[in-house]
């Protein structure tokens, strides 16, 4: 039996999310590459359902782990996350599936998780892989250091390997296969016991009015050229006016003006939306490093030198409280016809 790679994809509120399709695509790739089966893993509940839509993009067979039957074996059987708990389950399906690479998102959910997965499976670990490809029959991979200033290749000796990959640097590939097959997880096999669930989460709140700058395909992004947190009111309503979530520099984040589940950038978010607009940036390399990925960036900032314009597709020199206001007010006429 040949050997497998294991891919853990994430949902949310019983739907995948966007990063689920990058590393189903990723793990397919590497799968037929190294000629090893794959296998997705997910938990949650009420999960098959949605198997179907990971079928174009080369999903053959699907485990799901319910959810409400791990909470059974917790204390408190009404948790959300429990990241002990989660690493076991990928950790053990592994062993069961004979996978000697696990591949996942390096989303918030998938950095808690990686390191975890890597010792319970005594496995080298490639974090926030931005390429991921095979020589040779070896696995290799390259990711950014120095805040996104040099790329690094690393490989390992290692024929076990936890994989983690950006959010929104793969494009999901169209790969269709004939059918996913969907069985679920046997988690009395998995030794799970109370020691899993010392620390969990138990409730998530997130505001229903405001799209995710992670899954978000329009974003609108503010920065210090905006002088005030007042003033983030132009964002907030340029972003409406055209269907967009809205965004923030790391110095804005770190000033307390806005929550860093918008930060965008090397340290915040890896965003590539189809239309990022970003408004009194400046373009440091860590944000660049979360962003440049766009596919058509609009920047406006009265620094004609700002780094932000060197990879700008349009580029506004301008005070964006004039620029904003305006740009609001014409897609606001042109939306409505």
């Amino acid at each position: 039996m040949p050997k497998s790679i294991l891919a853990f994809i994430e949902n949310k509120d019983g739907k995948f999310k966007n990063s689920a399709f990058e590393v189903v695509s990723v793990a397919n790739k590497t799968a037929k590459e190294t000629g090893k089966e794959l296998v997705l893993l997910a938990i949650g509940n009420d999960l098959e359902k949605e198997a179907e839509s990971l079928r174009k993009y080369g999903a053959v067979k699907l485990i799901c782990a319910e959810l409400n039957s791990l909470n059974s074996y917790s204390p408190d059987n009404s948790i959300k996350y429990s990241a002990s708990s989660f690493a076991k389950v990928i950790s053990e399906c592994a062993v069961q599936h004979d996978a000697d690479v696990i591949i996942l998102s390096a989303t918030s959910l998938g950095k808690d998780l990686a390191g975890r997965i890597a010792i319970k499976t005594d496995s080298a670990v490639f974090n926030d892989c931005i390429d991921v490809k095979t020589e040779s029959g070896k696995i290799t991979a390259s990711r950014p250091v120095f805040a996104g200033k040099s790329i690094t290749d690393i490989a390992s000796d290692s024929e076990k390997i936890v994989i983690s990959i950006r959010p929104n640097v793969f494009k999901p590939e169209l790969n269709e296969s004939p059918v996913v097959n969907c069985e679920k997880a046997d988690l009395s096999k998995m030794n799970l016991s109370e020691n899993d669930f010392k620390a969990v989460v138990k409730e998530i709140s997130v505001s229903s009015e405001k799209l995710d700058v992670a899954e978000a395909d329009r974003i609108v992004s503010g920065g210090r050229g905006l002088r005030e947190p007042e003033n983030f009111k132009l964002i907030e309503n340029l972003a409406a006016a055209i269907g967009a979530a809205t965004g923030a520099s790391r110095a804005v984040v770190d000033a307390g003006w806005r929550p860093h589940s918008e930060q965008v950038g090397q340290t915040g978010k890896t965003v590539s939306p189809s239309l990022y607009i970003a408004c009194g940036i400046s373009g440091a390399i860590q944000h660049l490093a979360g962003m440049s990925s766009s596919k058509c960036i609009v920047a406006i900032n009265k620094d004609k030198d700002a780094p932000i314009f060197q990879i700008a597709n349009y580029g506004i020199i301008g005070d964006v409280f004039e620029i904003i206001p305006a740009l609001t007010d014409e897609f606001k006429k042109v939306l409505s016809n």
